[in-house]
């Protein structure tokens, strides 16, 4: 159900209008190309994008996971099985959308920090004309849903330039969540165009992919609605399968016990479906258990009875969200058929790079506690696996990841994972059909093993519709691509691949392909690694990447890690993060944000970074200004969700705090009495990671905790909320009562002021060195 379809609940879009909305934007962005007519002919575009979803995660390519619309599409279209990719998901979509390498299209890594190299712009170049610009150039209506991921955390809030948006960078409409990831019954931020989109209370059926299927079929009505001829691209970006994982419970149900062979088991059952169904060729060595270091897989068997029921949990919720992504196509694809626009709709279906191993050797239960666990300072209590009811894994309540084991499963047959520069981390499957302008051929079995990169993706959507690529763009000569179509083989299937040679960096793991050799140097930034610790596979004759044949080959050795610096200089790779220095921001662009802040009722939420700066590692106070009569109820400010958070509500005459460490819940409440209140918050770091909470309010006082802070970069991760709880609720059993349960009597305002950092706050380096910088200016 769409949340402004409709709806009976709460919805207000923000104040706004579409398009350009501040004066920065406006003058950073020239008025468009001047758009051609599409021919006559062209097709409709289709690319949907997954996330963190394994090689072997659908149908047409192994997996047990019932997906008969994809297997529908590969019957009558065609299996890419060498499609590669960046092994992380920013990287990925900016080389799809520019056909650059993800590091000249400023995308060493994800847009979670700003440390003003050339590599980490993450904002894609002004002179880079994305996909959308394109095809809107030569005619086509463009459309995107979902996950965007392509501009700086920094610049996401409500007053940021917009220029790094989607609507400024060629798309017509856009929904979605522009964030990294989010929860699928209670997105933390939807956006709609250029405005935040506000929404009090999800209703009970919300579930996102749903959601952003309705829009895109809206979208594609209200096309045909006016114009039924223009062509159209939709680029629908999945949040799902990246974690938390959640599900509906009747596509969980579905899956009930499947798992419980485990993932030796099931990775044996995809591999064998893979050889026999023609993806790899008889003689193929299923790569063993990851057995690095932190990359782990035990033995099924070896788990207990517990342990095998819990983490087969995972997998079902993993394997419903795939099979709920497949239904959702299945309405889209239905909906062509039905106008007759199916025949002549090109539809690719694939994902940014391979499955992910984020939640450790037994998953996790609490995804947001462990994003701060590589720091010293953490006390050794701190817990990614907060002890929860197994039943909730998959549901609003539970923010959770899959063990290893599951990822290993998904990336059946390659080694490792997301992140990584083997296959199983950069080789991910691809569907495309295009009935009316690629049809099968009776010998032809529709399998394509040539090789292809990301950057070739909208190189060929391009040549198959017969778009132009612009050689301008907002005023400047248009930056050469990297990409390479590869429509010339989907058509004639004994021609080579035109793309021979790739770099990839990622973290410091890197690799460089050249024909069927590939070179791999497998540690990452800070590691002992260097000059003697690169790898060396033949990929055609071993293609799950198990015989190093470095010390045979030495001198092939030095020239692909030749190859791969040159690549590196021409594809601004460097500076290299080896002292892990690039993952902080330039404070400049960030201390506005730590200045105190007044929030007032029916401000729209805070945006979650913005919120985030206010309270990081550091003391903070709350000030609430409010005139409280007996019988008014409700929630004074929230911040958080069930991944972790913090509320003030009154209820039944009292004053409560609800704290959320992380799935475990701690409360206190004191008493409130009518007249005008000033109520003050006051969170005071400790020398252990924690906050002690104290709560004033007429001459009263209560504290709550030591308690642990709510951090490492993406918790709380709902932003403030003031006079009600948006989003995913901090208080489930609050929730539960109430809703939202906005305030009903007269709040006047909630003040932030951000106090002292921890000594354990890693940004405090940076202040030290800009006040250095002044010194010697």
């Amino acid at each position: 159900m769409s949340p402004t379809q409709n709806s009976p609940y709460p919805v207000r879009g923000y104040e706004g209008f579409d398009g350009v909305v501040n004066e920065r934007a406006s003058e950073s962005i020239p008025s468009w190309p001047k758009q051609r007519r599409a021919k006559p002919d062209a097709p409709n575009v289709i690319l949907m994008l997954l996330d963190d979803m394994g090689f072997s995660d659908i149908s047409p390519f192994g997996a047990e996971i019932d997906t008969p619309t994809l297997a529908e599409i590969a019957a009558e279209g065609y299996r890419l099985n060498n499609y590669q990719t960046p092994p992380m998901c920013a990287p990925a979509r900016a080389a799809i959308l520019t056909g650059l390498n993800p590091h000249r299209a400023g995308f060493a890594f994800v847009p979670h920090m700003d440390p003003g190299f050339p590599n980490t712009a993450m904002e894609l170049p002004e002179d880079a004309p994305t996909l959308a610009e394109n095809f809107r150039a030569g005619g086509y209506a463009t459309f995107m849903v979902g996950k965007w991921h392509l501009t700086v955390e920094s610049r996401m809030h409500d007053g940021a330039p917009k220029d790094s948006w989607p609507i400024q960078r060629g798309f017509d409409r856009y929904y979605g969540c522009m964030d990294g990831f989010t929860s699928l019954f209670h997105p933390h931020r939807l956006v709609q165009d250029n405005s935040q989109v506000v929404v009090d209370d999800y209703p009970e059926d919300f579930y996102l992919t749903d959601d952003l299927t309705d829009r895109a079929l809206g979208m594609l009505k209200a096309l045909r609605a006016s114009d039924p001829i223009k062509p159209f691209f939709l680029y629908f970006s999945h949040q799902a399968v990246h974690a938390p994982l959640q599900a509906k419970a009747a596509d969980i149900e579905k899956y009930r016990g499947r798992y419980e062979s485990g993932w030796d088991h099931i990775r044996s059952e995809r591999f064998a479906r893979q050889i026999s169904s023609g993806l790899f060729p008889e003689g193929t060595r299923c790569a063993p258990r990851n057995t690095e270091p932190g990359m782990e897989v035990v033995p099924w068997e070896s788990l207990s009875h517990e342990q095998k029921d819990l983490f087969a949990r995972y997998m079902e919720v993993y394997a419903a969200m795939i099979d709920n992504v497949d239904q959702n196509l299945k309405r889209i694809t239905d909906h062509l058929k039905e106008t007759g626009e199916y025949e002549n709709t090109i539809v690719v279906f694939t994902s940014d790079n391979g499955g992910a191993a984020g939640g450790g050797i037994g998953g996790t239960r609490s995804y947001f506690s462990g994003f701060g666990a590589r720091n010293p300072a953490m006390p050794p209590e701190w817990t990614n696996d907060v002890p929860r009811d197994p039943e909730l894994i998959g549901g609003p309540q539970a923010y959770v990841h899959y063990p290893h084991g599951w990822a290993y499963a998904s990336n059946t047959p390659f080694r490792l994972y997301k992140s990584h520069t083997y296959a199983g981390g950069v080789r991910v499957p691809m569907l495309l059909s295009w009935p009316a302008g690629l049809p099968r051929t009776a010998s032809d079995d529709g399998l394509r093993t040539q090789y292809a990169y990301a950057t070739d993706l909208g190189a060929t959507l391009m040549k198959l519709a017969g778009i132009e690529p612009l050689t301008d763009c907002k005023g400047r000569p248009a930056l050469e691509t990297d990409g390479l179509s590869f429509a010339e083989w989907l058509r004639n299937p004994v021609l080579p691949t035109r793309h021979t040679e790739q770099y990839v960096e990622l973290g410091g793991r890197r690799s460089f392909m050249d024909g069927r050799w590939k070179a791999i140097e497998p540690h990452p930034n800070g590691a002992v690694g260097g000059e003697d610790a690169w790898e060396l596979y033949d990929v055609e004759a071993d293609p799950t990447e198990l015989h190093d044949l470095a010390s045979d080959y030495p001198e092939r050795v030095r020239q692909l890690a030749e190859g791969w610096k040159a690549a590196a200089w021409y594809n601004q790779v460097f500076p290299l993060n080896d002292d892990h220095s690039m993952m902080r921001n330039r404070p400049s662009t960030e201390l506005f944000f730590e200045e105190p802040v007044t929030l007032y009722p029916g401000t729209p939420t805070l945006e979650r970074y913005r919120s985030n700066k206010l309270i990081r590692m550091r003391s903070f106070s709350i000030n609430i200004r409010l005139d409280h009569r007996d019988g008014k109820e409700g929630v004074l400010v929230a911040h958080g969700d069930q991944g972790g958070g913090y509320c003030l509500y009154v209820e039944a005459e009292a004053l409560h705090v609800s704290y959320n460490q992380y799935g475990e819940m701690k409360r206190t409440s004191l008493a409130i009495s009518e007249g005008q209140q000033d109520i003050q918050m006051q969170f005071q770091t400790t020398p252990d990671f924690k906050w002690e909470i104290d709560v004033k309010v007429a001459g009263q006082q209560v504290r709550l905790g030591p308690v642990l802070q709510l951090t490492g970069g993406m918790c709380p991760f709902t932003g403030i909320s003031v006079g009600l709880d948006r989003g995913g609720p901090v208080d489930w059993e609050l929730h539960q009562r109430h809703g939202s349960f906005p305030y009903n009597g007269l709040l006047s305002s909630v003040r932030y002021t951000p106090g002292a950092k921890a000594a354990y706050n890693r940004e405090q380096i940076i202040d030290l060195e800009q006040e250095l910088a002044k010194v010697y200016d």
